[in-house]
């Protein structure tokens, strides 16, 4: 195929309608027939990215492995498409700023005035078109962050006005997704606000080539008729997308709509083969069918907004399906854990995960649940902070080492057997800072890290500044804890063990990143199937 065809999804009526499972489902479909796509976020919001964004904002700070701090979005791309994003997949209002106003100290616009139109819509229709002039994609999605009518959307928009009139009909089309919200007091859909929606895009000059539905009630003939009449589109361009029971539904529910049918019409493109899915089914089936059921405890700080823990929820819907089970998750608060307490809220699970995290706040919680974990004998995943957390209680509790911390938590313990690199002690900025990206790491014969991965040297995606002190790591293996996973280039700790334990991994990295439909996390699908063998043996 020789030129690269352009898809943009923009969002209309309200947020969260699922913009992101809406260009991940489609693009799905096209690479199930053959075709080469990527997909990419772009957020209006004026932080650079969101490494420094609390998750009660904005939800998980998803990392590729070329260590960019992305919108949790690239989570879900990756999980459908089973290929990794990178930096050019995600661009913030604040990096297309950054990069115009550097080349204007730089003297690069020759004296002119710099102004929004052309030089900002310019910057974003050339980060737009990056993933599309490498050649490696037959077509890109774009999805614009926001809602059709915010101001800080506008410069995106007139971007995509001015591209879609550069590339051509056949080249690009936009997909506008919508609300259609029924009032039960009228006992109707209502479609109204989708036609105020779609004014509102062509007030800017784009008109909508698909209309893509959020919907709680099915779409009925004459509905459907009316809003492509009041919408200036075609009626097999009205897509319905009805609430579903999984994300994992949507693939073959726009399939079974035909909007992979009307995008490639509209793109001129050949529409022979049909979406190969069998993987796909055969992932639902199990995900949707479990032989079994496990309760694992998710250890937090940030549990009240599921999306701040986004992909190791997903990760264990992949490692269920896969170990034909159902994961339950008991999302459980650090800060409510204590001496009185802990008996009560772990003492019913399978399984305990201590999740990542920043800060003070909660840590001495998660500590508790690492030695109820470790005492009790139940299977134990730690996560980055998690993994912290438990070299932490184990110095406490098997070395005697009463004030063990870390240096994020206490900057004057005397064993700081977590500690920040020497190369980030002179950092002053918090954006961008940390180890990030991937990173290899050699795994110790015989581990349990080695059994899992059955590899001698994995790569692992990591974000976290602090990390194990190589001081207090022969007392630590004396004493049972033993680091079997290590970064060749920097000796740095990358996982830790208890031989001793039925199942005790911590692991520095984020393993969450990694797992998709097409290929579950071995970590993940470890853990579940030794936590369902603790509760068949328990029962």
């Amino acid at each position: 195929m020789g030129t690269t065809k352009y898809i943009f999804v923009t969002g209309g009526v309200s947020s969260s309608l699922g913009k992101g499972i809406i260009a991940a489902s489609l693009a799905k479909l096209l690479q199930a027939r053959g075709y080469r796509v990527t997909i990419q976020k772009l957020d209006p919001y004026i932080n650079v990215d969101p490494g420094t964004l609390n998750p009660y904002e904005h939800g998980e700070c998803y990392v590729t492995d070329d260590g960019a701090e992305t919108d949790l979005d690239l989570g879900h791309y990756e999980r459908f498409l089973n290929t990794p994003t990178s930096q050019a997949n995600n661009v913030t209002t604040g990096r297309i700023y950054q990069s115009v106003i550097e080349k204007e100290r730089r003297g690069e616009f020759l004296g002119k005035t710099v102004q929004v139109i052309p030089h900002i819509t310019n910057e974003i229709k050339e980060r737009i078109q990056i993933l599309g002039n490498n050649g490696d994609y037959d077509i890109v999605i774009t999805e614009i962050g926001g809602t059709v009518g915010d101001i800080e959307s506008l410069p995106y928009i007139e971007a995509v006005r001015q591209l879609k009139w550069e590339l051509g009909d056949d080249n690009a089309l936009v997909i506008h997704l919508t609300l259609v919200p029924y009032l039960s007091a009228a006992g109707e859909l209502k479609t109204k606000p989708t036609q105020h929606s779609v004014k509102t895009l062509m007030e800017s000059g784009i008109r909508a080539d698909i209309l893509v539905c959020r919907t709680e009630h099915e779409l009925s003939e004459d509905l459907r008729r009316k809003l492509a009449l009041f919408c200036n589109v075609k009626e097999d361009a009205v897509i319905q997308s009805i609430d579903a029971s999984t994300i994992y539904d949507v693939p073959n529910m726009m399939l079974e709509e035909g909007l992979d049918t009307v995008t490639l019409q509209k793109l001129n493109l050949k529409n022979s083969k049909k979406p190969d899915l069998k993987q796909w089914n055969k992932f639902l089936d199990r995900h949707k069918n479990p032989k079994g059921e496990v309760h694992i405890g998710l250890i937090g700080k940030y549990v009240e907004l599921q999306d701040s823990y986004k992909s190791i929820l997903e990760a264990f819907i992949h490692a269920g399906a896969e170990n034909e089970v159902k994961v339950k998750l008991e999302y459980i608060h650090s800060e409510h854990i204590n001496a009185k307490t802990i008996g009560k809220k772990l003492s019913k699970l399978d399984g305990i995960l201590v999740a990542p995290g920043f800060g003070e706040r909660g840590v001495e919680g998660k500590v508790a649940a690492v030695k109820y974990a470790r005492e009790n004998n139940l299977p134990f995943l730690g996560i980055c902070l998690g993994m912290q957390m438990a070299v932490i209680e184990f110095s406490r509790d098997m070395l005697n080492l009463k004030d063990a911390n870390s240096t994020e938590m206490d900057s004057q313990t005397k064993n700081p057997v977590i500690s920040i690199m020497e190369d980030q002690k002179n950092i002053t900025n918090m954006g961008g800072t940390m180890r990030l990206g991937s990173w290899k790491c050699d795994l110790k014969k015989g581990s349990i890290a080695s059994k899992v991965y059955k590899s001698k040297t994995i790569e692992e995606r990591h974000r976290h500044r602090y990390e194990f002190n190589n001081k207090y790591r022969e007392q630590l293996e004396n004493a049972g804890l033993v680091a079997t996973g290590i970064n060749p280039d920097t000796g740095l700790v990358e996982i830790v063990e208890i031989p001793s334990h039925p199942w005790f991994v911590g692991v520095q990295y984020h393993p969450e990143y990694k797992s998709t439909v097409a290929n579950p996390h071995p970590l993940f699908v470890a853990f579940v199937k030794a936590v369902h063998k603790h509760a068949k043996n328990s029962n």
